[in-house]
């Protein structure tokens, strides 16, 4: 009986073809890589550079000494059902621990290292501490943590990674030894050592605190969603070792390619919200109405870092009405450009320098990265090619080296197959 007599619609071979297409490209491709990528690297490197910069002063923003007291931020956590790993303890070793977790998960998740259970870690100090102190943060606070809960369920190490330069070489090892693809798969989880061991830690320690959950008050989706974690780490590693061209792999791939697709998507959908609420909170404000909304933070010393650079921008009526109304219209129109490449572009470019001036003309450097960071989901493939060659390409210069880096064009970029890489 045909699809016609059974009263099913009809669907044309183009278009079964189309949905074919794109069902196998969801399920069985991890899109994005360069964005992902750039996105891990701009986050974890700005949260980075952030704690860096306030090394000095840790104790006074999110640890003891802070005015926000342990027990005043235990009080308004008990209250709204947030996560923060320094209510586990008043101590102040413990404080330096968490601090030191931090800095540590940031620098490896930005030089892609075990990029899966670093982004694990890297959520877990960007939570502990912003949600210690709410009243530090500001709106590249904000953006840093949705994004670092984002960025738990994307394979953001395909390419610019320590994990990509790894699974390359297993590859290429694995090819010259004549073993093909599935041999290469298998002997890389063979030789994986660090994986297991980190894999084992990761465990004990998370088993540690499920046991005292009562005392630390961890929320039961935390502990499901950590452990959930844990438990794909293990499975992925022992599919890889047994299994790694066998149906159980093939269908943890698809789960992985999906959470990363949907992962992307939102956050995707996440900037354009940002820039839409943005955008239209600014229309309904009289001082962005009649154009001068600019010019009132630019007279503010907290945001003048530079006092003539900003005299000179609001000296002008003109250049401050200008960039008011640019300012609202590109936020506006951004998400409505997305089926436009070119002006999608241009925006892009827009809003890239907006933050850059931002940057320096009121002094939020971090606010300003983040971003940045976020805008550049958005960028085209081509150039994240063309500046990931650029980039290497001096790099070799400078180190003497002439091996290609994973993500080079002409080279395929290989996921790491560690247990937790």
């Amino acid at each position: 009986m045909s699809r016609r007599e059974a009263g099913l619609p009809v669907v044309g071979r183009k278009a079964g073809q189309r949905y074919a297409y794109a069902v196998q490209r969801v399920t069985g491709t991890a899109l994005g890589p360069y964005q992902s990528a750039v996105v891990r690297i701009g986050f974890a490197g700005t949260w980075l550079l952030f704690l860096l910069r306030e090394l000095p002063h840790r104790r006074e923003l999110y640890g003891p000494d802070g005015p926000w007291s342990w027990t005043m931020a235990r009080q308004l956590i008990a209250r709204n059902g947030a996560f923060s790993g320094l209510m586990w303890s008043d101590s102040a070793i413990w404080f330096e621990i968490v601090f030191a977790v931090a800095v540590v998960s940031a620098a490896l998740l930005m030089a892609g290292w075990r990029t899966r259970t670093m982004s694990v870690l890297f959520m877990f100090g960007v939570l502990s501490l912003q949600n210690r102190s709410i009243f530090m943060g500001d709106g590249g606070d904000n953006v840093i943590h949705l994004m670092a809960i984002y960025l738990v369920v994307t394979r953001c190490g395909q390419v610019w990674s320590l994990d990509a330069r790894r699974a390359a070489r297993a590859a290429r090892a694995a090819a010259a030894g004549g073993t093909g693809a599935a041999g290469g798969e298998s002997t890389a989880a063979v030789r994986d050592r660090v994986g297991p061991v980190l894999w084992v830690v990761m465990g004990a320690l998370l088993l540690a605190g499920t046991l005292t959950a009562d005392r630390f008050e961890i929320e039961t989706w935390l502990a499901v969603l950590f452990w959930g974690a844990w438990a794909a780490q293990g499975l992925w590693w022992l599919t890889g070792l047994y299994a790694p061209g066998g149906q159980p792999r093939a269908l943890l791939d698809v789960l992985a390619n999906l959470l990363h697709n949907a992962g992307l998507m939102v956050i995707m959908a996440e900037v354009c919200l940002v820039y839409a609420t943005a955008g239209w909170y600014k229309i309904q404000g009289t001082r962005w109405q009649d154009g001068t909304a600019l010019y009132f933070p630019l007279k503010l010393d907290y945001f003048t870092p530079w006092p003539a650079l900003s005299g000179v921008l609001a000296a002008s009526g003109v250049v401050v009405m200008l960039v008011t109304y640019a300012t609202v219209v590109v936020q506006v129109a951004f998400p409505f450009t997305l089926f436009n490449r070119r002006v999608k572009n241009v925006l892009l470019v827009a809003m890239i320098l907006e933050h850059a001036g931002i940057a320096v003309l009121l002094g939020l450097p971090f606010f300003s990265l983040a971003m940045i960071a976020a805008d550049a989901v958005f960028l085209p493939t081509a150039f994240l090619r063309w500046l990931g060659d650029r980039v290497s390409g001096r790099w070799r210069r400078l180190s003497g080296r002439t091996a290609a880096l994973p993500g080079q064009r002409g080279e395929r970029d290989p996921e790491p197959r560690t247990l937790v890489g």
